[in-house]
């Protein structure tokens, strides 16, 4: 059965402008056809959308759908509690208009084992691109302990070219689409500075063949300047973060396609919510770079950088509800990015980010039709992806 929806100001994520009098026809969860004015067949359904503004659904490219941004615990969990909190992440992202995310980084591999589950059970949740456990280096950021007793490390801890070698190879056997690697220290972790090199070029380098032999990507938490060059250097497909992120680095990723996923939303929701309540440590470090962090993404993102939306999703008062809109809202207010711009980076270039872009990103004949419908134009003004009582759909149904 197929459905005709019309009369839509449509975004599809190909141009930067919307479309007036738009139609799309539906059937068996993917669009089969496309066009303004009077559809051109008869569907058994037709649905008038009243002049409305469709999107593509929103990608965030960064998440953790095992942590808790209100309770703030990271170590120590049971497998039990990870998956309760990675479903109802996933209900909040899904019903925020989220229809696929990329998950950076999983205890037990939970966002994997999930990913699975989804295929052949309903549960309410965006696709997801799994990363599974990241590789950190021993006592480096990602090395917390998990499990009651503290039995089983969030990462696998590497520390030589071979032992990397072996455990990407573990985690593409478990079945990771794209491979986290720990370049730097971090704002979470109390036993480094963010300007810390962790992960060396080496062992990078490992992770980068080993996955892009098996056609997956490879992610790299890199802050400092010379831990982003280390990625940079390995291959590696993402900077995330990129705090200290120079011109020069800058170049070499538009000139290469390696993409930035700032995560601005973390550094903001810390500074925003979390005086008084969080660790001194990770209070002084976000205030340390904040302004850079912005500053630096801005520069990257004005010398052709790709910058995709992602927001850590997880992180302190990072949440799974509004963290998305708040990113795209920053891009826009404090980056200089366009509205139609911050659309392009939760949508199109995100996909092409996630290898997704042969079904999803962009609203066309042939792909999914996972798309949102809005009362204003998200492309005049960004605030318009933020109405709580937008319509959610994700393969032709609707989800809210």
């Amino acid at each position: 059965m197929s459905t005709i929806y019309y009369n839509a100001n449509l975004f599809d994520g190909n141009k930067t402008e919307t479309t007036k009098n738009a139609w799309f026809e539906v059937e068996n969860g993917k669009i089969t056809s496309i066009g303004t004015g009077k559809p051109t067949s008869m569907a058994e359904n037709q649905i008038d959308l009243h002049n409305k503004f469709v999107t593509p659904g929103l990608i965030n490219a960064h998440t953790h759908m095992m942590m808790n941004p209100v309770t703030n615990k990271l170590e120590y969990l049971s497998e039990t509690e990870v998956t309760a909190t990675a479903l109802q992440n996933l209900r909040d992202m899904l019903e925020s208009g989220v229809t696929y995310i990329r998950d950076c980084g999983c205890a037990f591999n939970t966002d994997i084992k999930l990913r699975d589950f989804a295929k052949d059970h309903h549960i309410k949740a965006p696709g997801i691109i799994a990363s599974g456990r990241p590789m950190s280096m021993t006592g480096g950021h990602g090395d917390f302990k998990e499990g009651l007793n503290g039995d089983i490390d969030w990462s696998y801890l590497t520390d030589s070219p071979n032992e990397m070698r072996k455990s990407v190879r573990t985690a593409l056997k478990l079945g990771a689409d794209n491979i986290k690697v720990m370049a730097t220290g971090g704002v979470m972790s109390a036993g480094d500075n963010i300007d810390d090199t962790a992960l060396t070029p080496a062992e990078m380098r490992v992770a980068v063949e080993e996955a892009h032999h098996k056609r997956k990507t490879v992610a790299a938490h890199a802050q400092g300047n010379s831990g982003i060059q280390n990625a940079l250097d390995a291959g590696v497909d993402s900077i995330e973060h990129g705090i200290y992120v120079d011109e020069k680095q800058a170049a070499f990723m538009a000139k290469n396609n390696v993409y930035l996923v700032p995560t601005l939303n973390a550094a903001a929701s810390i500074s925003k919510y979390g005086r008084d309540k969080l660790p001194s440590y990770m209070i002084r470090k976000n205030d340390q770079v904040k302004y850079d962090f912005f500053k630096n993404v801005s520069m990257a993102f004005k010398n052709g950088v790709k910058v995709i939306v992602g927001t850590d999703a997880g992180t302190p008062f990072n949440s799974f509800k509004t963290g998305t809109w708040e990113e795209m809202q920053l891009l826009v207010n404090e980056i200089g990015a366009t509205p139609a711009q911050a659309l392009l980076s939760a949508t199109k270039y995100a996909a092409d980010l996630l290898g997704i872009s042969k079904n999803y990103g962009t609203l066309e004949a042939g792909k999914y039709a996972d798309f949102l419908v809005l009362d204003h134009d998200p492309t005049q003004k960004i605030d318009a992806i933020t109405q709580s009582d937008k319509s959610v759909f994700q393969h032709g149904k609707q989800i809210k």
